[in-house]
């Protein structure tokens, strides 16, 4: 049973990736009937399955039929994240039992992690997303593709998937130290090399640094943050291939993508909607920025409709010269943190330090958390504990020694952990979950 359910889901995974390539190459007026098709399909299922639309909603006096078309979208209220945050369980539909669903959480780069859930179904559908802007970039389906990540990503491949080795990402842990990542993929030598950006960029300067000709994949993926001008050339000129963006989130997966022309991002506008809003909520003309806030189209555990997912970005009016007609977006603007530097030379990116809190075995009692560097070889750790919390002083003594092993920053670097009351916003009214005093910017890690 179990061996067929295996089967089921990797087959499922590959119809929606076909659906998906065929879906992107769809004309205009079908594109945005499909997606107003969906729309009104979403708002009427979370206003009659998902308490807390319901109740949004008739505060606002909205009925699912106000929602017609693209533009009524404006009707609505805005999903914050704290509103996800603090109503999880109303935010669930009614249909699905949650103890058989996903459970996501966010890293937590605002210092403030978020969860959802999401269906089997849901899942797959996630992964295909993911694959359609991958073999767009020319991933074939038996291509040895090396990804460092998080360890909790290490079981996403089914196991059918792994022994048939075909769309199957091999694993690297963001936590092992870059000598090791790369005697592995020189080993390896992968086809594909794919992982967090910051990642990439400290991999290729050491690559280059140290001569490496031996890594040599046919392109590199990269995602999860923004990539500046220089670290990119940095990725491109130590492996000889060319770099690949990827805009992502724990929340949508995939939402888009530069393909082999590299003219712009490609947006899942068949899966979701995006709209870039000004300060007064109003959508932005092309060109111009605005925040981004996304209704997905697909999820329906948890459906997430007018979403602010916390990043800027700018739409393009242009078209691809590779065909696809699913519409572009310009550049995405996230947030770039410090690096971490210590005394022994090592760099860790601050995406490994808050992977690392999200692996954290108490991770659910950790409301809020930042780190400030203080010194090459001093780490101060803030942490805000949730209410439901009886034993604070444990899950600060066990966080003080899980980060000290997990990113084996040696006995010459001294960690502290503080329980606070609460945690400050910086002065443009931000959380930043990591913070340094040093003065070494992550937008040029060269």
């Amino acid at each position: 049973m179990r061996g067929t359910r295996l089967a089921t889901n990797y087959l499922r995974t590959l119809y929606y990736l076909n659906m998906l390539r065929r879906s992107a190459f769809w004309e205009e007026d079908r594109l945005l009937k499909f997606q107003e098709k969906k729309l009104r399909e979403i708002v009427s299922y979370a206003y009659n399955s998902v308490p807390f639309y319901h109740k949004k909603y008739e505060s606002a006096g909205i009925r699912p039929d106000d929602i017609r078309r693209r533009e009524d979208l404006s009707k609505l209220p805005i999903l914050t994240k704290d509103e996800i945050k603090n109503n999880l369980g109303e935010l669930t539909s009614r249909e699905f039992n949650v103890e058989k669903l996903r459970r996501l959480s966010t890293s937590g780069s605002t210092g403030k992690p978020t969860h959802l859930y999401v269906s089997q179904a849901e899942s797959e559908f996630r992964k295909a997303k993911h694959l359609r802007a991958n073999v767009s970039c020319g991933q074939k389906p038996f291509d040895l593709w090396a990804v460092i990540t998080a360890p909790h990503h290490f079981s996403e491949a089914t196991k059918l998937q792994r022994v048939l080795a075909f769309y199957a990402p091999r694993p690297i842990s963001v936590f092992q130290s870059v000598d090791w990542q790369i005697s592995t993929l020189e080993k390896w030598r992968p086809d594909i090399l794919d992982g967090y950006s910051s990642s990439l960029a400290i991999l290729a300067k050491e690559a280059r640094d140290r001569g490496v000709k031996s890594i040599k994949p046919r392109f590199i993926i990269g995602g999860a943050e923004l990539i500046d001008n220089a670290s990119r050339r940095l990725v491109e000129e130590s492996f000889s291939a060319p770099f690949y963006d990827q805009y992502s989130s724990v929340e949508l997966e995939r939402m888009s993508w530069q393909c082999r022309e590299k003219q712009g991002y490609h947006i899942d506008a068949d899966a979701m909607i995006l709209q870039f809003l000004d300060k007064s909520g109003e959508e932005v003309s092309v060109g111009e920025r605005g925040e981004i806030v996304c209704t997905s189209l697909f999820n329906m555990a948890m459906p997430l409709i007018r979403y602010a997912i916390g990043d800027v970005g700018v739409p393009s009016g242009e078209s691809c010269t590779c065909g696809r007609t699913l519409p572009l977006m310009k550049v995405v603007e996230g947030r770039k943190d410090s690096l971490l530097l210590f005394p022994d030379g090592r760099v860790i990116t601050p995406r490994t330090f808050t992977i690392a809190m999200n692996e954290f075995k108490f991770y659910r009692y950790v409301d809020q958390f930042r780190l400030v560097q203080k010194k090459l070889d001093l780490l101060e750790v803030e942490i805000k504990i949730t209410n439901d919390c009886s034993q604070a002083s444990l899950v600060r003594d066990e966080l003080l020694s899980y980060l000290r092993a997990t990113l084996n920053t040696g006995a010459r670097v001294t960690w502290r952990v503080n329980i606070v009351e609460d945690i400050p916003l910086d002065r443009t009214g931000k959380l930043m979950a990591v913070v340094s005093q040093l003065g070494k910017r992550a937008e040029n890690p060269q």
